[in-house]
């Protein structure tokens, strides 16, 4: 990385020098940008490589998730589990690291909380989308949202608003959706026409489904099998809706897939994080780790994190 940034800054001064030739008195001015540039590049290389030193030390990382099963989410007894927090505890004991910390948050800021140093990885499922991979760095995938984990719209007992689809919100100013702000949902839902003024945004899943429980929004939109996992705690009020049109585009639906994320200049960890997650994924271990999450073998991953950020 030392190499990348001293290059590019020698780059961007060596241009200046050219343009600005023929003024010789503005060159020595130079000067002090470049050595202000490779002090800043000094201080990316001081920093890279500080936490996988310091996880190693110590021997214990923090996890940063969003409450939305069954990706992640604290049970009853106050354990923290999930499809990603049980990969983690696997992986990272591989690794040497014997305790993990959970630190939550509301899934909108979940990225600027690892860039920030709240905590070191983003263990929560997040899709692996191309504009996230413009601010952090992904993991491998450990699952596709396929079958049971794909688009899902959750609504009071009977459907009374007849919502199958977010076409169906959008052409009724009336319809009120809950959304976790962030959430690739709130993408979809933007994609499908369904206005700005039409959704409510909430901090997890958890809230949104309690949004239609109190009646402030008409239904609420996540992965299937997220709304499967609050229909099952408000089995009187709520339903999911079957045959949910959740892809406003058309045609075959892109599968999405979800990894762990990192910061950037957390390289080192990544490599070292998926040199053992792709030893895991897809072994007996793994299927039966996160079988009561609802991964099976259909559901592994079939693309990589570099062609996922890539498309």
């Amino acid at each position: 990385m030392m190499e990348w940034c001293r290059a590019g800054v020698a780059r961007f001064i060596g241009h200046l020098m050219v343009r600005l030739a023929p003024n010789a008195v503005v060159i020595p001015l130079m000067v002090a940008p470049l050595i202000i540039g490779i002090s800043i590049c000094g201080s990316i290389q001081a920093h890279a490589g500080e936490t996988l030193d310091r996880i190693t030390r110590t021997r214990m990382v923090r996890i940063g998730y969003a409450p939305e099963p069954p990706y992640a989410y604290r049970s009853p007894d106050g354990r923290v589990t999930g499809e990603a927090p049980e990969i983690a505890r696997r992986i990272f004991a591989r690794m040497g690291i014997r305790e993990i910390q959970a630190v939550e948050t509301e899934f909108g800021a979940l990225i600027r909380d690892l860039t920030n140093g709240r905590f070191d990885v983003i263990a929560t499922g997040m899709y692996i989308l191309r504009e996230r991979c413009g601010q952090i760095a992904f993991s491998e995938p450990t699952y596709r949202a396929a079958n049971g984990l794909g688009p899902g719209l959750g609504v009071r007992v009977g459907n009374p608003r007849g919502l199958h689809g977010y076409d169906d919100i959008a052409a009724d100013r009336s319809v009120r959706l809950g959304v976790v702000a962030g959430t690739f949902e709130h993408i979809l839902a933007q994609r499908a026409g369904v206005r700005d003024s039409q959704m409510a945004l909430f901090p997890n899943v958890v809230a949104a489904a309690r949004g239609v429980v109190s009646g402030r929004v008409d239904a609420f939109a996540a992965t299937s099998a997220s709304v499967e996992a609050m229909v099952e705690r408000n089995q009187r009020i709520l339903e999911k809706v079957g045959h949910f049109r959740g892809h406003p585009e058309g045609g075959t639906p892109r599968v999405e897939h979800g990894g762990f994320g990192f910061r950037k200049q957390d390289d080192d960890l990544r490599r070292a994080f998926d040199a053992e997650l792709r030893k895991f994924v897809g072994t007996p271990e793994h299927l039966d780790v996160v079988a009561r999450f609802g991964v099976t073998r259909m559901e592994l991953p079939t693309a990589t994190a570099a062609e996922l950020c890539a498309r």
